[in-house]
């Protein structure tokens, strides 16, 4: 594929920013009926096949993590995200935008990742209603 055919993908399909590759599994958490759906056909798309959900039972390449206010313990839910995760593997956090239902504030979210043992490697609009936290491991 040509890097024009890349700005492309990356314009006409909202997962095109995240850096999701053909073939990897991605395991979502948190779905919810407020999910962008667009951006979960995105990443479908983007590796060609379904999203493995909660049940899951094998490491994932990447954890979609869908996180509200009301969702309980974010550091809590990022260390298990940890767990389900290949070494070298990647959490997309998304969480509602500013004035949603279940905002977080970006310092809440960055504290979390800390004491997780998080590094955040981005932070980018996903969708109309969320925002994408990209947090990495440490290499082991």
């Amino acid at each position: 594929m040509s890097a024009t055919a890349d700005h492309a993908e990356e314009r006409t399909n909202p997962a095109g920013r995240l850096g999701f590759e053909p073939g990897q599994v991605v395991q979502e958490i948190g779905y919810d009926d407020d999910v962008d759906h667009d951006l979960r056909e995105g990443i479908e798309s983007l590796i060609g096949q379904d999203l493995v959900d909660e049940d899951y039972d094998d490491v994932a390449d990447v954890v979609l993590l869908w996180f509200r206010d009301e969702d309980g313990d974010l550091t809590d839910a990022l260390v298990d995200a940890l767990g389900l995760l290949e070494d070298g593997g990647i959490i997309w956090l998304l969480v509602p935008k500013t004035g949603r239902d279940g905002y977080i504030e970006p310092s809440d979210v960055s504290e979390a990742a800390q004491t997780a043992g998080l590094s955040q490697t981005k932070s980018i609009s996903v969708a109309k209603d969320w925002t994408g936290a990209r947090l990495v491991a440490p290499k082991r």
